[in-house]
């Protein structure tokens, strides 16, 4: 994967709870753990797209370099230009990227 193609910039971003509010309720806020270039690939009808069709809800790919010491999982979230994504799952490639299918959240405000 060359750098050319990695042009989208990524905050990988997992919820804590913060605090309790006056009923008891925990009140959750973003921690960012990377901000990373990244490629994006949109959901198209191409090959690879067929092949992935176990994931029918995910709407975006996405793919960046391993960053050390960090696991990215399924609870943690993708900010890119402003949009929210859920990450639906995350695959090691050859031990040096990192490929994430993920579903856009609507409604769900930075």
């Amino acid at each position: 994967m060359a750098l050319g193609k990695m042009n989208s910039f990524i905050e990988i971003i997992t919820p804590a709870p913060v605090e309790k509010d006056a009923e008891g309720f925990a009140i959750h806020s973003d921690t960012i753990l990377a901000y990373v270039r990244a490629y994006k690939e949109e959901r198209h009808g191409s090959k690879g797209w067929a092949n992935r069709a176990a994931f029918t809800t995910s709407t975006v790919l996405f793919r960046f370099r391993r960053i050390p010491d960090l696991t990215v999982d399924t609870t943690m979230s993708i900010i890119c230009e402003g949009v929210r994504y859920h990450i639906n799952s995350a695959e090691l490639v050859r031990s040096m990227y990192v490929e994430i299918l993920a579903e856009r959240q609507e409604g769900a405000m930075r």
